[in-house]
């Protein structure tokens, strides 16, 4: 379920310290209901979930398109990417944050791990339109009940990125993101 961007704004994550230049693009609810010590369960089910592949059909052709696009604009080329065309957030991380593990060991690509914490999780990733963060949290929805919070932030990459993101959006919010949170629900109970 999408939420109002208060949602994220209002609480005390780190990412705000880092992410200062971004834009918050969205902020999800996830369906993913439990206890605080499920985080780590959260994160290892993004780094290895069947997303696009077990999406339906118009989600799958959309996503094969992105990246059909992707290359014929050369918008994911390695040097329109991290640490090429943008530094990576991990640059930015205060002392404290250094040290933190980055995450799972799974395969996150696209996206490149940042930092992560016992409710706090986020992961990045640039190519010529933007770049982005994926920001995963467990909050407390009520008294020691916890689910999943998804926030994407954003710095689009001059007119031509700000652009493609207003293009796609309506895309991510029809078809991409209903699909996503349906798949996230049900591979979190399937898992439990």
């Amino acid at each position: 379920m999408k939420l109002a961007n208060t949602a994220h704004t209002t609480r005390s994550w780190r990412i705000h310290e880092i992410a200062v230049d971004f834009e918050l693009e969205d902020v999800w609810a996830l369906g993913t209901p439990g206890g605080p010590g499920d985080f780590p369960k959260l994160i290892e089910q993004f780094a290895s979930g069947n997303f696009p592949d077990g999406a339906p059909a118009i989600v799958r052709a959309l996503w094969s398109l992105r990246w059909k696009l992707g290359a014929l604009f050369q918008l994911d080329k390695r040097d329109s990417g991290l640490d090429t065309r943008v530094g990576s957030l991990r640059d930015r991380l205060p002392e404290d944050l250094r040290d933190t593990p980055t995450g799972p060991d799974e395969e996150w690509l696209p996206f490149t791990p940042v930092y992560r914490l016992d409710d706090e999780f986020a992961a990045e990733l640039a190519n010529r339109t933007m770049h982005g963060v994926l920001h995963l949290a467990r909050i407390e929805d009520g008294p020691g009940c916890y689910r999943g919070q998804l926030a994407v932030l954003v710095k689009p990459n001059g007119r031509f990125g700000r652009a493609y993101m207003g293009f796609i959006k309506p895309f991510r919010y029809l078809f991409v993101y209903p699909a996503l949170m349906r798949m996230i629900e049900r591979e979190w109970k399937a898992r439990s």
